[in-house]
Order: C-alpha cells, then sequence, then structure tokens
C-alpha cells in the first residue's frame, strides 16, 4: 500500500454511516467522523452493533460535525477500546455532548450512573479546535500529519477537514481534504463555505449530486403565507423538524416574519384590506416541545460569536432570533399533552416545532394524531421525507382527491388537514454548489473520491465534475468510493 492511503467503513452505499480512515503509514491512521447508518441502508441493530473494524493504531478521530449519521458510532468505538483525541470545532465540542447523550439514553442506558460515566469519559477526550489554525496530530520520526478545520456551512460546527501529511523523503506534504457535508448557500445563521487552497485527494459528499436546489431565496416568503393562512382558519401549523439545525433555521425565520409582521401591525392595524387586521400577531404562540431541541438552541444562542454578520447584527438590535418573546418551551410530557388537548379543543392559532422530522416517533405523533382530522390545522414539511416513512405518506397527501388514511401507533386516522411543503431547507450543497467547491479551489485537486451519496447522485456528479474539469484543463480524475 502507498501512503497516504484511504479506507471506508460506510459512507459509501448511501447518505449516511460516513467514517473514512487515512492511513498515514501500516501502523499509524486517522479516523474521520465514525457515524451511524441510518434508514433502510442500515442493517438491523445497527446503533448497538459493535464497531466492525480493527481500531489499532487510529491515532486520533476528526468530526466534520455532530449529526448521527457522522458520529453515532462513537459509543461503539469507545466500547471497542479507543481512547484517542476527539477533534472538532469548538461549536461541535459543546453540542457533541447534547447529541450523544439523547442517542446513549434512548438506545443504550437511561441509568444515570451509566451516562454519567459515559459523558465523562466523552468530555475528557474531546479535542476544541478553533477554525483556521493548524494543529499538530502525528509526529513520530521522519511522519508528521497536521490538520485544519474550514467552516462547511452545513450547521453551527460544521467543517471541512485538510491533512497535510508529510512521510520522510518526501519533497512536500500530501494535502488530504474530507468535506464532510457541505451546507447550501444562503443559510440564516451561518458563514459562506469557503472552498480548500489545494487538494491532492479531495473527499467529497455527493447527497444531492443528481440535481439543483430550487426555493431557497423565497423559502421565508412562503412559509409566511403559510402563517397567514393558519391565522385565518385559526388553526394550528404543525412542523416536525429535527433537532440540530433544521430547528434553530425555522426559529430565526419565523422570529423575522413576526417581528416584520409587528412593525406592520404598529396600532394594530395593518394596511389597505387585508383580511388579517384584526389579528394580533404579537400573541401568535410559537411552541418549541422538544427537549433536545431546546438544548441545542440554548447552546446556539450560547454560540453566537459564531453567527453571521446579519444574526450577529440582529442580536446588537436588541433582537433575539432564537429567543423571542413569543417562543413558548415545553418541556415535561405533561405539559405537551396539556398543550395538544388544549389546541385541539381551542380555536386559537399556533405554530408548533416538534420532532421527529420524519413523524416515526417523538412528540410530533401526538400533535398529528389529535389534529390530522381537522382542515383547521396545516402540517408543513421542511425536509425531505424518506419512503415508507409515516411523514412520507402524508407529505403524498398534499393535493389528494379525497381523504388519505394513516396508521399512527397501531391507530388509523384520516388525512383532512392541509399539507404543505416548503422547498429551499436543505443543509446541503447542491451539485451545482458541489461542483463550485472543487472549481473555486485555485489548483484543482489531482483526484476527488465521491462518498455520502445514492449511487444514482454519485454517477451524476462524477459526470458533471469531469465535464468542467476538462473544460478547465484540469487532470483530475474522479472516483466513486466503493
Amino acid at each position: 500500500m502507498q501512503f497516504p492511503a484511504l479506507s471506508h467503513h460506510g459512507g459509501t452505499r448511501s447518505v449516511t454511516g460516513s467514517c473514512h480512515q487515512l492511513h498515514l503509514s501500516p501502523a499509524t491512521s486517522l479516523l474521520i467522523d465514525c457515524g451511524l447508518e441510518q434508514g433502510g441502508e442500515a442493517a438491523p441493530g445497527a446503533e448497538f452493533a459493535p464497531i466492525g473494524f480493527d481500531i489499532a493504531g487510529i491515532e486520533a478521530l476528526i468530526l466534520t460535525h455532530v449529526h448521527m449519521d457522522h458520529v453515532g458510532r462513537i459509543p461503539a468505538l469507545l466500547a471497542a477500546g479507543f481512547r484517542g483525541p476527539i477533534i472538532c470545532s469548538v461549536p461541535s465540542a459543546k453540542l457533541l455532548p447534547l447529541v450523544l447523550e439523547d442517542a446513549y439514553k434512548l438506545g443504550v442506558s437511561s441509568d444515570p450512573v451509566q451516562v454519567e460515566r459515559y459523558l465523562a469519559l466523552l468530555q475528557r477526550l474531546v479535542v476544541p479546535l478553533a477554525y483556521e489554525q493548524w494543529h499538530c496530530v502525528v509526529e513520530q520520526g521522519g511522519l508528521a500529519c497536521n490538520i485544519r478545520l474550514q467552516r462547511a456551512g452545513h450547521l453551527l460546527g460544521s467543517a471541512y477537514v485538510e491533512c497535510d501529511v508529510r512521510i520522510d523523503g518526501a519533497q512536500s506534504a500530501s494535502r488530504i481534504v474530507f468535506s464532510g457535508d457541505l451546507g447550501a448557500p444562503g443559510n440564516p445563521l451561518l458563514r459562506p463555505v469557503q472552498s480548500p487552497e489545494r487538494a491532492d485527494i479531495l473527499v467529497l459528499e455527493s447527497t444531492y449530486g443528481d440535481r439543483l436546489h430550487s426555493g431557497r431565496s423565497d423559502r421565508q416568503q412562503r412559509l409566511e403565507a403559510v402563517i397567514d393562512r393558519a391565522l385565518a382558519d385559526n388553526g394550528t401549523i404543525l412542523i416536525p423538524a429535527f433537532s440540530l439545525g433544521r430547528t434553530q433555521e425555522l426559529l430565526y425565520e419565523i422570529e423575522d416574519i413576526l417581528h416584520r409582521k409587528a412593525l406592520l401591525n404598529d396600532g394594530r392595524q395593518l394596511p389597505g384590506d387585508d383580511p388579517l387586521q384584526a389579528i394580533d400577531w404579537s400573541r401568535l404562540p410559537v411552541i418549541l416541545d422538544s427537549p433536545l431541541a431546546q438544548r441545542i438552541t440554548k447552546a446556539y444562542r450560547e454560540l453566537h460569536e459564531f453567527w453571521n454578520d446579519e444574526a450577529r447584527q440582529r442580536l446588537g438590535e436588541g433582537r433575539g432570533p432564537l429567543a423571542f418573546d413569543q417562543l413558548v418551551c415545553v418541556d415535561t410530557h405533561v405539559k405537551h399533552q396539556a398543550v395538544v388537548n388544549h389546541l385541539k379543543s381551542t380555536g386559537r392559532p399556533a405554530i408548533v416545532i416538534a420532532g421527529n422530522g420524519m413523524c416515526s416517533g417523538g412528540r410530533i405523533v401526538n400533535y398529528l394524531k389529535a389534529m390530522l382530522g381537522d382542515p383547521r390545522h396545516e402540517v408543513v414539511f421542511v425536509g425531505y421525507q424518506a419512503k415508507g416513512t409515516p411523514g412520507a405518506v402524508i407529505q403524498a397527501s398534499e393535493g389528494a382527491e379525497g381523504f388519505v388514511q394513516i396508521v399512527l401507533d397501531g391507530e388509523l386516522f384520516e388525512i383532512r388537514s392541509k399539507v404543505m411543503s416548503v422547498s429551499g431547507y436543505s443543509g446541503h450543497a447542491d451539485q451545482a454548489g458541489l461542483v463550485e467547491f472543487v472549481q473555486a479551489m485555485p489548483s484543482p485537486p489531482r483526484q476527488v473520491v465521491l462518498v455520502h451519496g445514492e449511487p444514482r447522485a454519485k454517477r451524476a456528479l462524477q459526470r458533471a465534475l469531469e465535464q468542467v474539469l476538462v473544460q478547465s484543463n484540469a487532470s483530475t480524475s474522479v472516483f466513486i468510493a466503493l
């Protein structure tokens, strides 16, 4: 084997399970991400399975971000005996224990002593690393490896990883770049992605390598139109959303909508003949019913120094983009059930954000059971719904003739509520964004290795990259990881 070299322990068959090993020598390596396979590609019991590869010689685990498909196998890695540093960005270091504590309680044990022991071990191993600073992870005789984290724009703390590997006798260092998940442009909270200076090998995600996103520029206006309609119907808007990333984006944009409505409605009258002029926007509750999402949102607020300029400017103006007056946080199950019953029995409009994002579990299910049968209410999807999930069934009823039925917790329910999908909230770059990430590099990479995508998406991105690289006279080879 010629070093440095790559092997993959996930993220090659689908869009989950990212886990890549960078071999620096026969006995020394780094692990980039340690994610859990999810969805249809996951084997039964994947969350409890042993790590599945030899961890001897792994000097460090480097995390691109803290979504479960990139960190979900860390408990298995620790169980296998790994005690090396877990290196990640400063925001990721704060978010990682929240995400893994919740997963540990759900999948391993909720015993307080075990949870505390697990979190204490995790905290001892985590090494926060500032963006844009080189950090030495390996220095053994004639072998050295330095890494640097750069913003990836996917969610707070996300990074792509630059690895400079110098092997004794080589004239220069080899640079291997792992993209992690790259964000789409226009994220309301995050700073934009900047492409690497160079890469000998670029390991690139391909989640949306076969498509282009639409609707990002006007997604907030379409969300506002949904709120207008729900207010007119005295109904509740149910938004199934994942706790990390999507929820915080939604809160940020809802706060902006309500802020502008309050300015328009100064004096309790909207201009013109607007039928909503009698509505007091200041009394519209925005209900965040997810304990994990609340803890993560609190961490996002504390990490405001990592927000983009516009978001930090709003803080400077005295606004609370993630902590506004109309935001109601529901923590206990007793309060949750009381809110469900109240909204079902009254005609007061509200916005509810609850997990999980695909309606396959979590508190959103109780809201759906209570409200799907009432046309006053509306279910709004802002994220992908995997085939076979309750969310996909509900989403498919949008525009359907007659009433669609769905089974929730073993009971049959008719979908009489309105259903709406608001596009433009994807956290991943599309094909154009991925190609631009490569094209914008001052020096084109020698190799691009495509991971983290369905086979069709990877093949489409491979063709698109080959086309633009040939046009620019680059001698880059584009491979699909196996």
